[in-house]
């Protein structure tokens, strides 16, 4: 009996002298890390900004190769992903050519479709492969500390007639081929009707703010009363500058800067209806459409999958890339929560995404993704997924 209690007498001992050499190394907090990949949030020291902002240092360029070695947590592939994968195999296929560089580094179809199988290939690996075959290059970002926008977008569903009444009669206009010249700007369409006797139109819609957000999102569905859906897709713009409205009513005072969205500007439009047309044609910009039978596509002429695919600026980042990303993560309140490890797919583009520091998050269709994606206005990170030692910098005096 003496023997049994000394020998829990020693044992309780080696407990407390482990338990305080941990309490000793987490002395308020300090050395408590989050990893979060290569970012390392400690208590009290890192934590991300409302608007998912991380402070860093300056970067030097705008790519710079992380090891994936860095990252503790790395995300795995799931069948959703996995066919989002090959419809990006599809997407390169149907691309001639890239770009001979972009942002300063050579990139190829190969070095992109090599990506892909590799990712394919570590779906059921535990991502070893990928840690093994890639590597990471970090975008610098809007600040060039590598913190990239992301904003949302969705297919919309938008109740339509195939004839004009007193409540539908505003038009979606196919792509007016036999028009001369320079095609006219959007008040020239909605305003004059210019295009009212070429036989363009596709259906009616009841309002034109709705007929925007459905040219802003690039496509959507429309319902015909007997419940019948057919998605309309971009068929080309007019070609003149794409202007936010949203910025417009900002600078203007007609909405505050913390907080605008499709919500709030349909709210104040149906309080001002007034209005509509002089500030809807603030952006001459006007997008066409036409029917289609497949499912939601972006420019890369593939199916688009929710949470993964993204819009980029493809004058300074390939479609068909492969991204790493910490996205941020929106509660129910609106509120920033967190970031999340995630690949996404480098599958269409857009009007308001410019330059290597803003991307377009593709939510899916209805009005569940129109609220996921209008309250998506925050930062997070974004690397650029490459086989290992494959890549080319491009010097100065080579430009």
């Amino acid at each position: 009996m003496l023997l049994r209690e000394k020998y829990l007498f020693y044992i309780l001992i080696l407990y407390l002298f482990v338990l305080s050499i941990f309490l000793g190394s987490c002395k308020d907090g300090e050395n408590i890390e989050l990893q979060t990949g290569v970012l390392t949030e400690k208590v009290g020291v890192i934590s991300p900004a409302p608007d998912g902002k991380i402070d860093q240092e300056l970067f030097d360029s705008i790519f710079t190769k992380i090891s994936l070695d860095s990252f503790d947590i790395l995300p795995q592939i799931n069948q959703e992903l996995a066919q989002g994968l090959k419809h990006q195999l599809k997407l390169l296929k149907f691309q001639k050519r890239l770009k001979k560089e972009y942002s300063g580094m050579k990139i190829t179809k190969d070095q992109l479709s090599e990506t892909i199988k590799i990712l394919l290939s570590t779906q059921f690996s535990n991502s070893f492969g990928m840690q093994h075959g890639l590597e990471a290059h970090q975008i610098w970002g809007k600040d060039q500390k590598g913190n990239v926008k992301y904003t949302g977008y969705f297919t919309p569903v938008l109740k339509v007639r195939a004839k004009p009444n007193s409540f539908y009669k505003y038009p979606l206009y196919q792509y007016p081929r036999k028009w001369k010249g320079r095609l006219p700007s959007r008040r020239e369409i909605e305003g004059d009707g210019v295009l009212d006797s070429f036989n363009l139109e596709i259906a009616y819609a009841r309002s034109k703010l709705d007929i925007y957000f459905m040219q802003v999102q690039g496509s959507g569905f429309i319902e015909y009363p007997n419940g019948k859906r057919k998605l309309l897709a971009h068929e080309g713009t007019n070609k003149h500058p794409y202007r936010s409205i949203g910025k417009y009513m900002v600078e203007n005072g007609f909405a505050t800067p913390e907080y605008v969205s499709l919500k709030s500007i349909k709210s104040y439009f149906k309080k001002n209806p007034h209005l509509v047309d002089s500030i809807l044609f603030q952006n001459p910009s006007y997008v066409f459409f036409r029917p289609v039978t497949t499912q939601p596509r972006g420019a890369g002429h593939v199916a688009l999958t929710p949470d993964y695919s993204i819009a980029i600026d493809r004058s300074v980042l390939p479609l068909g890339s492969c991204f790493l990303a910490t996205v941020p993560i929106i509660d129910e309140n609106r509120n920033f929560s967190h970031h999340e490890f995630r690949i996404l797919l480098a599958q269409d583009i857009g009007g308001a995404i410019k330059g290597e520091g803003h991307v377009d998050l593709y939510q899916g269709i209805g009005l569940e993704a129109q609220w996921d994606a209008s309250n998506l206005h925050h930062y997070g990170n974004l690397w650029l997924l490459l086989p290992k030692d494959s890549t080319t910098h491009i010097e100065k005096e080579d430009i």
